[in-house]
């Protein structure tokens, strides 16, 4: 559904490239940034270990020539952190970095905008060209299925601040704790629930909820 087509158009590689490693676990911020090092001479490289910290960075570095995620750290809440930053920062490469390997984590990560996705077990140099090849503008197809998974394409319709709104009901806040941490008027964001509900085709905040818990990542 969505590949690497969803990020900028790429017609050669970017020679000192900038990226973001997002991951909550040191050891692997420090081995992804060691490959990219190593592979992309004079290359800059920021690191964050919350979905927080990932927000803050991409702001402030706008220009990032790409973005190493993992779906399981603190804030991501799984695909909602993914399709958040996505829908934020459409022209930044998303790579998902992940230890989860079944099709379907595989599968909705391209739906939810990601432009490739590489296991945790890769080895550095496997890592180092998949990311060379993002640069370049390759597409990568996520695992045949069936048909696509009907909640990423109704959620595929919200906006970048209905997905922050999402994010935060799925934390369990209520509307004023919501307009508080978005700095917009409570009525606001009542409005943007009642549209959230009608795009994900429910009929409740609790279903809204729901659904967008079905896009965490499995565990254990």
């Amino acid at each position: 559904m969505t590949g690497a087509g969803n990020a900028r158009e790429a017609c050669c590689i970017v020679e000192t490239p900038s990226f973001v490693i997002a991951d909550d676990h040191p050891m692997v911020r420090e081995a992804l940034a060691s490959a990219l090092g190593q592979a992309f001479d004079g290359s800059s490289v920021a690191t964050a270990a919350t979905l927080a910290q990932t927000q803050a960075l991409l702001e402030e570095q706008p220009e990032t020539d790409a973005l190493l995620l993992d779906l399981d750290m603190p804030g991501m809440a799984g695909m909602t952190g993914l399709a958040l930053l996505r829908s934020s920062h459409p022209t930044i490469p998303i790579i998902v970095v992940s230890a989860a390997r079944d099709d379907t984590t595989i599968r909705r990560a391209y739906e939810f905008g990601a432009s490739a996705y590489i296991d945790k077990s890769a080895s550095l140099p496997e890592i180092a060209a998949t990311v060379r090849a993002v640069l370049e503008g390759e597409v990568f197809a996520p695992p045949p299925a069936e048909s696509g998974d009907p909640i990423a394409k109704r959620a595929a319709l919200l906006t970048p601040q209905q997905w922050r709104v999402l994010a935060l009901m799925v934390q369990g806040d209520q509307n004023k704790q919501i307009a508080y941490k978005l700095g917009v008027g409570e009525a606001t964001v009542k409005a943007h629930v009642t549209v959230i509900l009608r795009k994900l085709g429910v009929r409740s905040r609790t279903q809204a909820v729901i659904e967008a818990r079905r896009l965490e990542i499995p565990t254990g």
